[in-house]
C-alpha cells in the first residue's frame, strides 16, 4: 500500500543526500523514480538537488502556482515506483492535497524531505501539512556544535548576527544559517539582544 514519508530535519542534515540514496536504491533494482524541487532553490541550478556531498541529480520544479497532479498522473502511467520531493517545506497546503491524492488514488508512494521549522522556530507551510497527514514522520537528525541533536536554524546577517526579521523564505547557505539545539539558538538570540526568541 502506498504510503506518504516526510523526513524533517534542521540544515545540514543530509536531507538531499538521503533522497539521492533513495533514488539510486531504486535505480539500482531497475525502478525509476520521480524527482521534484523547488524552483524558488537554484544554488546548485535550476531544476537540480545537490548534495554538499558533492552528488546530485535533475529534477522536475513546482512553484506555489505549479499543479502537481498532471505530473503525478504522469508518472503513474510511466511506470514510476516512488515520489522523491526535496526542498518539501516549500510546498502548499494545495500541493500537499495534491500530493495526497498521487499516493491515495494513484497508489504513487511519496517521500518529501524538508526543513521542519523555519529561523523563528516556526513551522513551514508546507512542513505544517505533511506533519498533519503523512502516514509516516522520520526525522534526520544532525547536531549542534555542542553535540547535542541540532532542532533549530540560526539565520545569520552579513555582519554573522542572528536575525529574527525578514521573510520566512530565504535561500542560502552555511553563509545565511547555522543549524543548533534550541538552548543555543535562544542563547544566541539573547546574547543578540532578542530575549524571548520563542514568543
Amino acid at each position: 500500500m502506498a504510503k506518504l514519508h516526510f523526513i524533517h530535519a534542521a540544515m545540514n542534515a543530509g536531507k538531499s543526500a538521503l533522497l539521492l540514496q533513495t533514488e539510486f536504491n531504486y535505480r539500482e533494482r531497475g525502478m525509476r523514480c520521480a524527482l521534484f524541487t523547488a524552483a524558488i532553490d537554484t544554488r546548485a541550478g535550476s531544476g537540480v538537488i545537490a548534495s554538499r556531498l558533492g552528488i546530485s541529480a535533475e529534477a522536475d520544479v513546482f512553484g506555489p502556482e505549479t499543479d502537481l497532479r498532471p505530473a503525478l498522473a504522469q508518472a503513474s502511467t510511466q511506470g514510476v515506483a516512488c515520489v522523491l520531493i526535496d526542498e518539501a517545506q516549500f510546498l502548499t497546503r494545495a500541493q500537499v492535497a495534491q500530493i495526497c491524492w498521487a499516493v491515495d488514488t494513484l497508489g504513487l508512494p511519496v517521500m518529501a524531505y524538508g526543513l521542519r521549522s523555519d529561523f523563528r522556530g516556526q513551522l513551514f507551510v508546507g512542513s505544517q501539512a505533511l506533519m498533519a497527514v503523512a502516514d509516516e514522520i522520520r526525522e534526520a537528525r544532525t547536531i549542534c556544535h555542542c553535540g547535542r541533536k541540532a532542532t533549530m536554524v540560526l539565520r545569520k546577517n552579513g555582519e554573522g548576527q542572528p536575525v529574527l526579521d525578514g521573510p520566512q523564505i530565504q535561500i542560502g547557505g552555511n553563509d545565511a544559517y547555522e543549524s543548533l539545539c534550541r538552548k543555543h539558538w535562544v542563547e544566541a538570540h539573547a546574547r543578540a539582544g532578542h530575549p524571548d526568541p520563542l514568543v
